[in-house]
């Protein structure tokens, strides 16, 4: 008996350590567990403490850019309260309607500031203001005016893409910001066929160039007269041609009137066709008269027997896309790259590059000159001529 009391005593007593070291084993998990949940939350204090300061450290800095800003807001909110009666704008107004010829695009972004202070970026005339300037902005000499119209379109609250070399994005990437930037190409995505998606005259206009060059043709009325004069060689790779810049004085003249060079360029192969074959190259001379409007014209580059001045402009144009070089010691003359004979065949069309800006008359002078086939090879691009455009009826005229 005694034995089995014994038995039983030795079982309990078994049951009763097991009992507790389970006991102990579940304690001290549950402790621990507590301690890895104390510590996790120890760690994501440090962290949302560390998060709070970040957020107090900016704070402060935006409030003393406020602070910074605060003058010219007042000076901003005076100047919209002078222009708040209307006054100045119908007197600028009908100022643009009293003058002869079209109305330039610095006129055009002057109307656009001043409906944007009188009415606001709600009225759809500013904006439209805006945009006209825009489409009207001759691209190569008139960045300031692209960049003014693009900017200010989108402060007004429109969806529009500012160029990358526009002063807003430069301050936008000075901050760290990602600046949306659009470019054009001639090939890719945003090559000639998608240049519409972006600039609406590019894919809407009806007066567009280049033109293939083909019959029958109307007599041509127009005479022309080439004085251009030797000087500085301001050359520029601007990343889509190689262009020559002018200074005052080389002119192109027109019946009885005056058109100033501005530049001119080259494209490969040439842009405008003959009888649907294009040349090895052309070069483009942009002409404006003291009304603002464009003419061009354009000399076929045939290929044959190397050509001196190109051999001039090619060796000292530079290799990667920057900004202008003037050529110390190096003078030149762009009446070399113009033959003496000055039948034309002639078309109203538009600028062959971005924004395609229409209005721009342009006259193909029949006679080539020769560009030799290693010169050729040695421009720095191998296209970048925009596709022939639809005439829409257009006639083309010669003589």
């Amino acid at each position: 008996m005694k034995k089995y009391l014994r038995l039983i005593v030795e079982i309990v007593m078994g049951l009763l350590l097991a009992g507790a070291l389970a006991f102990g084993y579940w304690s001290y998990t549950g402790k621990n567990h507590v301690m890895h949940e104390l510590t996790d939350a120890s760690e994501g204090m440090d962290e949302a403490k560390e998060e709070l300061e970040k957020l107090t450290k900016e704070l402060e800095e935006a409030k003393e850019k406020a602070e910074e800003l605060e003058p010219a807001a007042k000076q901003l909110a005076a100047v919209k309260d002078s222009f708040s009666n209307g006054v100045v704008l119908q007197d600028y107004e009908a100022f643009i309607k009293a003058q002869k010829g079209p109305v330039t695009s610095e006129r055009q972004l002057g109307l656009g500031a001043l409906r944007l202070l009188t009415k606001g970026p709600e009225d759809a005339e500013t904006v439209s203001a805006f945009q006209k300037a825009l489409e009207m902005a001759e691209w190569s000499s008139r960045l300031k005016s692209i960049c003014a119209a693009q900017n200010a379109l989108a402060a007004a609250g429109q969806k529009v893409k500012v160029l990358a070399d526009c002063a807003a994005d430069k301050d936008d990437k000075a901050h760290g910001k990602k600046a949306h930037a659009v470019h054009w190409d001639y090939a890719g995505d945003m090559g000639p066929e998608n240049w519409g998606d972006e600039f609406p005259t590019c894919g809407k206009g009806m007066k567009q160039s280049p033109l293939n060059i083909t019959g029958p043709f109307e007599k041509s009325k127009d005479t022309l007269v080439v004085s251009y004069k030797e000087g500085p060689l301001k050359i520029v790779n601007n990343g889509h041609t190689i262009q020559v810049n002018v200074e005052p004085g080389s002119t192109l003249k027109i019946n009885k009137e005056v058109y100033n060079l501005l530049q001119f360029h080259f494209h490969r192969p040439s842009e405008e066709q003959i009888d649907g074959k294009p040349m090895a190259m052309v070069v483009h001379f942009v002409h404006k008269n003291a009304e603002g409007k464009l003419a061009v014209l354009g000399v076929l580059l045939n290929e044959g027997k190397d050509n001196a001045d190109i051999d001039t402009l090619w060796s000292n144009a530079p290799k990667s896309e920057g900004p202008e070089v003037v050529i110390e010691k190096v003078k030149f003359n762009p009446n070399n790259l113009v033959p003496a004979a000055m039948t034309h065949y002639s078309y109203e069309g538009s600028l062959t590059t971005p924004p395609c800006t229409e209005g721009v008359n342009f006259y193909i002078l029949k006679t080539t000159v020769d560009i030799a086939k290693k010169q050729v090879a040695e421009f720095p691009f191998k296209r970048n001529a925009r596709p022939v455009q639809p005439a829409n009826g257009r006639k083309i005229s010669a003589n």
